[in-house]
């Protein structure tokens, strides 16, 4: 883990020494980071290869080692590429308007991008543009009374929201809704014991349609960061 972490800290936050002669490098960090992404975008994380991506250069597999040390090392320059430069602050200055931007940008991005659900969790190095996602959240919410790790948290329990939604997202199919789909498996199942489960046939009949659990999730944990906040700032 030491050295993979060291590598992925040089890859992602020390811009390669430009040759002062000679030819210019034949490939990039670039290139090669976007090469990965249109592969994942295409057919998953797991097609993901330094032989793939190297045939897709039309460079052999050898020459791309000399550019990147491994595939973890090429997955995280692949999440750098595809999570971009982090949302801009919105016109309104309120920072429930801010989080509520910022959360929707990032199922956006889960959209564009499913495989970034696995490329991105457990304890590994963040490049800064990934890292700047966190930074507009924390930034945010300074100043209205939050601790240092309470924003922190804030984060991670947004973060946490809108992966769960893209999750289920992508577990439907391309042209349905989780919602939807889950209503045309239980439904029927449930109207035909509703004496078993009455409140859930009652909820279920009063279903519109419409997947609205990215919202309806989104604005009850501002519902309770605003609490919180009006406690602590009187």
């Amino acid at each position: 883990m030491g050295g993979e972490a060291n590598e992925g800290v040089r890859l992602l936050w020390e811009p390669p020494a430009k040759p002062s002669r000679g030819p210019k490098p034949a490939l990039s960090l670039e290139r090669i980071a976007a090469a990965g992404v249109e592969i994942a975008d295409a057919e998953g994380l797991g097609a993901v290869s330094m032989q793939k991506v190297a045939g897709l250069l039309d460079f052999t597999k050898m020459s791309l080692y000399r550019y990147v040390p491994g595939k973890a090392e090429l997955v995280a320059l692949m999440v750098e590429a595809a999570v971009g430069e982090p949302p801009p602050a919105v016109d309104r200055p309120g920072w429930r308007e801010q989080l509520k931007d910022w959360a929707r940008q990032l199922a956006r991005l889960f959209t564009e991008h499913p495989w970034l659900l696995d490329a991105t969790v457990g304890p590994r190095v963040m490049g800064p543009k990934e890292l700047g996602w966190l930074e507009r959240v924390v930034a945010a919410l300074d100043g209205h009374g939050l601790t240092g790790p309470e924003r922190m948290d804030a984060a991670v329990l947004l973060a946490g929201h809108v992966r769960g939604i893209a999750q289920q997202a992508r577990a439907a199919r391309p042209d349905g809704a989780p919602e939807t789909e889950l209503l045309a498996v239980l439904g029927p199942l449930v109207r035909r014991h509703a004496d078993r489960f009455p409140a859930l046939a009652a909820a279920m009949s009063a279903q519109d349609g419409r997947d609205q659990a990215l919202d309806f999730g989104l604005e009850r944990i501002l519902d309770g960061l605003e609490a919180l906040i009006a406690r602590r700032t009187g």
